[in-house]
C-alpha cells in the first residue's frame, strides 16, 4: 500500500512540476517579486532604516524569504481549484490510484518550487553583500524551519483550493500571508512601531521566524524564538492538515 501511495504521488508530482515550469505567471510571482522588494528596500528604502551594525540586507533577508513562500503558495491552491474544476479529480477517482496521493503531490510540488524559489533568493542576496558566518547545523537548522513554515502555508493553501466558488477565490486568500511580514519584525525593529501595533507584531507568528533565522544567520542566540517559532509552524501545521483533509473528504464524498 505504501509503494503503491509513494509510486502514485511521485507520479503525480512530476505532473504538477511540468505544469510550473511551463508556467511563466508563476516564475514571476514566485522568485522574482521576492527580488524586486528586496532589491527596492535593500537600494531606496534600506538607507532610512536603522538597523545598528547589522548591513539591512542581512536584517531584511529571512523576511523577504518568508514573502516568497507566501507568494509561493498561493499557486498551490490555484492549481488545486483549477484540477477540480477541470475534472481532474473525478478521473483519478476512477483509476486504481491512492485517493491522498492527489492532495500530497500538490503539497511537495509545493515545497520543491518553493525551496527553488528560496535558493535563487538567496543566491541574489549573497550577490547584493549578504554574509553569513553560519555553521552547517545553523543552515540546517534554518532550512527547518523554512520547511514546516511552507508545509503549514501549504496545507492552509489547500483549503481554499478545495473550497473556493472561483479563481480568485483560490488565490485571494495568500494577499493577508504576503502582507503579515510587514507588519512584524522583518522590515524594521518593533520597538520603533506605535504600542498597538509593536503588540501585534511582537506577538504574531512571522516575528519569532524572522528574528530565529535571522539569529541563525547571525550566530547569535536564538533564545525561545526558535522554540516559539516551531510551536507556531508545527500548529498552524496540524491544524490546517486537518482541516483541508476533512474538506478532501467532503469533496469527494
Amino acid at each position: 500500500m505504501a509503494t503503491h501511495f509513494l509510486g502514485d504521488t511521485a507520479v503525480l508530482l512530476g505532473r504538477s512540476l511540468r505544469h510550473i515550469t511551463r508556467s511563466v505567471d508563476t516564475i514571476i510571482t514566485t522568485t522574482i517579486t521576492p527580488i524586486a522588494m528586496m532589491l527596492l528596500f535593500v537600494y531606496v528604502l534600506g538607507g532610512a532604516i536603522d538597523t545598528g551594525s547589522v548591513s539591512y540586507v542581512n536584517y531584511l533577508l529571512p523576511g523577504i524569504l518568508l514573502i516568497t513562500i507566501a507568494s509561493g503558495i498561493a499557486y498551490t491552491a490555484l492549481r488545486l481549484f483549477l484540477d477540480m474544476k477541470g475534472g481532474i479529480f473525478e478521473r483519478f477517482q476512477s483509476m486504481p490510484i491512492a485517493r491522498s496521493s492527489v492532495l500530497w503531490a500538490h503539497v511537495l510540488t509545493s515545497l520543491v518550487a518553493n525551496a527553488i524559489s528560496l535558493v535563487v533568493v538567496v543566491l541574489v542576496a549573497l550577490l547584493m553583500g549578504f554574509r553569513s558566518g553560519a555553521g552547517v547545523l545553523a543552515w540546517l537548522a534554518v532550512a527547518g524551519i523554512l520547511i514546516l513554515f511552507t508545509l503549514a502555508l501549504t496545507w492552509i493553501a489547500v483549503i481554499p483550493g478545495l473550497t473556493a466558488k472561483s479563481v480568485d477565490g483560490a488565490g485571494g486568500f495568500a494577499y493577508p500571508l504576503i502582507f503579515l511580514p510587514f507588519i512584524s519584525s522583518a522590515f524594521v525593529p518593533t520597538d520603533t512601531m506605535p504600542g498597538p501595533v509593536r503588540a501585534f507584531a511582537d506577538n504574531q507568528p512571522v516575528t519569532s521566524i524572522v528574528n530565529a533565522v535571522r539569529a541563525l544567520f547571525a550566530q547569535q542566540p536564538v533564545g525561545t524564538d526558535i522554540w516559539t517559532a516551531l510551536a507556531w509552524c508545527v500548529g498552524i501545521l496540524i491544524v490546517a492538515y486537518i482541516f483541508a483533509n476533512n474538506a478532501y473528504r467532503r469533496r469527494i464524498s
